[in-house]
């Protein structure tokens, strides 16, 4: 009997649900916004809906779905399906039992997982990762997070935290306080959240911003700002760039030191801004790693673009 796939993605500013074909083909989405504003029951009741919506809307049973792949940014217990903290939303779950709250309300199984741990397994089964068997995936976004396969495999470690490589510190003297209260952590010298600071370093340093970006108006710079600042040859924007991309490069160098991986695939916000940030991560990390690889890693984007965080979740079913 033919079976399918289901996928949730559990974002900061989206929710939504996802329908695959065995083999990762697309078939539909539901997509929703507004619940950012709810609390946790409120969360779970909406993807409830969309799922339901999306099963209707092709007339399927729950009997044909392989399960339901709930991804989503925290630490997450997959073994017990539950969200121990994630601070992506206004209700700030805490030990939020979400596999058990969604089994009441489906007769299939329910996977609940950490959202680069789903997009990591996506990869491994459709994506850049799927002819190898010792992947690192890594997202660069609002956070930075990663996914460790081994030996086909997800590495989740004792309470399913494994891969937090955003909260690793890589510069204990820098001044930019991590949202975990320590200073120095990856993600922020790196990631989506912590560009306005990275930017007022150099505006404080003397620098004069090209793209009117002041002390007054931080909060602007985005991803994109930052992108259009490369563009606009502002002086700044090329510094942040550089700043970002070379943290996340000794990242992957502490990262392949520790797991010697055969491929590192690089997904998130940030990457989207194209090749001359992937080459600069790579650039740093070779710079590092110099005659200590004896095989060579390759370092590629990610293979699922905008269906990384749906297939991913679906993908979890088949693991």
């Amino acid at each position: 009997m033919k079976k399918f796939l289901c996928g949730v993605d559990v974002g900061g500013t989206k929710l939504s649900a996802g329908l695959f074909e065995e083999d990762g083909t697309y078939i539909d989405s539901r997509i929703v916004f507004n619940h950012t504003t709810l609390g946790c029951d409120g969360i779970t009741d909406s993807i409830v809906v969309i799922v339901r919506e999306l099963l209707d809307a092709h007339g399927l049973d729950e009997s044909l779905l392989w399960g339901i792949g709930v991804g989503i940014a925290g630490h997450i217990n997959s073994k017990k399906g539950l969200i121990i903290t994630s601070s992506n939303f206004k209700s700030c779950f805490r030990n939020y039992p979400l596999r058990s709250k969604l089994a009441r309300k489906f007769r299939t199984n329910i996977i609940v997982d950490n959202d680069a741990n789903a997009q990591a397994y996506g990869e491994f089964k459709f994506g850049a990762g799927k002819t190898f068997s010792n992947i690192v995936f890594i997202t660069v976004s609002s956070g930075v997070g990663s996914g460790i396969i081994v030996d086909g495999n997800l590495v989740r470690g004792m309470a399913g935290t494994a891969g937090e490589i955003g909260h690793t510190i890589i510069d204990p003297y820098s001044e930019i306080e991590c949202s975990c209260g320590n200073k120095g952590c990856l993600m922020s010298i790196s990631s989506g959240h912590y560009l306005p600071q990275l930017y007022l370093r150099y505006l404080k340093r003397g620098y004069v911003s090209q793209i009117g970006i002041s002390e007054d108006n931080l909060d602007a710079f985005d991803g994109r700002m930052l992108e259009e600042g490369v563009k606009r040859d502002d002086e700044i924007s090329k510094h942040v760039l550089n700043d970002s991309a070379s943290a996340v490069g000794v990242g992957l160098y502490n990262l392949f030191q520790i797991l010697n991986p055969e491929i590192f695939i690089l997904g998130g916000g940030l990457v989207n801004i194209g090749e001359i940030y992937i080459e600069l991560i790579e650039k740093r990390f070779l710079s590092l790693v110099r005659h200590m690889m004896y095989d060579r890693v390759e370092i590629r984007s990610s293979a699922l673009g905008c269906n990384a965080g749906l297939l991913g979740a679906a993908a979890l079913t088949l693991e």
